[in-house]
């Protein structure tokens, strides 16, 4: 049996108040229209720019994609980068003007490493210096070449400080990835 949404009226049978807002929904309707008349061009063009970030950034030592690398949303990149934090990765792109996240989208704004990653296998170490990258139709190849050229140099620089990288490359520590 349904229950009652919002109180307060008689409409849908005494199940929802309120009307319909039906300038939200031909809205959406035409957004969704508008959507699917490009949706074959903008997956073609999108997964073109997801394929050039995601060779940029497989170029940096000791990282991974997370995911097939054939079988993955168009707009979609996850990266792992060893001995770096994701926090920092993500607040020094910020300040380079590059939008990120380092977990899932639906755990935003959390510190903890994807569940995901570590569902997958990935070592809580590694899962922590995740990337997580959204593109879309309305993003350019100079965007992209500018996160590619971007991301190395901050990769490098927080490894550059970091006492767990160091380990890693004297081999006090076996790299992982």
């Amino acid at each position: 049996m349904l229950q009652t949404l919002i109180e307060g009226g008689a409409q849908e049978r005494g199940k929802r108040a309120g009307t319909e807002n039906l300038p939200a929904i031909v809205g959406m309707a035409k957004a969704f229209d508008d959507a699917c008349k490009n949706i074959d061009k903008n997956a073609a063009y999108v997964s073109a720019l997801r394929d050039r970030l995601i060779e940029g950034l497989s170029q940096v030592p000791h990282s991974v994609v997370n995911g097939d690398l054939e079988k993955r949303l168009p707009g979609n990149v996850n990266i792992c980068f060893e001995g770096i934090e994701g926090e920092s990765l993500l607040l020094l792109l910020d300040a380079k003007g590059i939008e990120a996240s380092s977990g899932s989208a639906c755990t935003s704004g959390s510190l903890d490493p994807s569940h995901v990653l570590l569902a997958i296998g990935l070592p809580h170490e590694i899962a922590h210096g995740s990337l997580r990258l959204s593109i879309c139709e309305e993003n350019t190849a100079e965007e992209i070449e500018y996160i590619i050229k971007c991301v190395p140099e901050v990769v490098e620089y927080l490894r550059n400080m970091s006492p767990v990288w160091d380990a890693l490359e004297k081999g006090e520590i076996e790299h992982v990835i």
